[in-house]
């Protein structure tokens, strides 16, 4: 079982950035891919970047590509995004997710355990 708990979202201008964290709870987050998914209102989940169980492999949605990190910490149980350049369209909720699996995943199917989300909000 793992508890993933987002913290880092708020409001910012546009062209700003934000670092949002996920910690996660449990003995067996090392070995577990992550992932980030966010979702706008009226809109469906969608991928924005994931990681693998050591960080040696990330993929990223096209939309964030370049503006957008993920990385990970093992020894803290904590995954992070930092997002840069942000755009009005960056506004959503993000959710972390971890994936039963060591490799990273664009499919929110793939996810077995998720957060609760942290709101992203981009003025322009």
């Amino acid at each position: 079982q793992v508890q993933l708990v987002e913290s880092g979202g708020g409001l910012v201008q546009a062209g700003g950035s934000l670092r949002l964290s996920c910690a996660a709870s449990g003995r067996t987050f090392s070995s577990y891919a992550m992932g980030w998914f966010r979702q706008a209102p009226g809109k469906e989940r969608e991928f924005v970047a994931a990681i693998s169980w050591r960080g040696a492999s990330t993929s990223y949605a096209d939309s964030v590509k370049g503006r957008f990190t993920i990385s990970r910490d093992n020894a803290k149980n904590t995954v992070y995004l930092q997002m840069n350049s942000l755009k009005p369209e960056d506004t959503a909720v993000y959710y972390c997710a971890a994936r039963n699996n060591r490799l990273p995943n664009p499919r929110s199917d793939e996810y077995i355990y998720w957060g609760q989300g942290t709101q992203v909000t981009v003025s322009s």
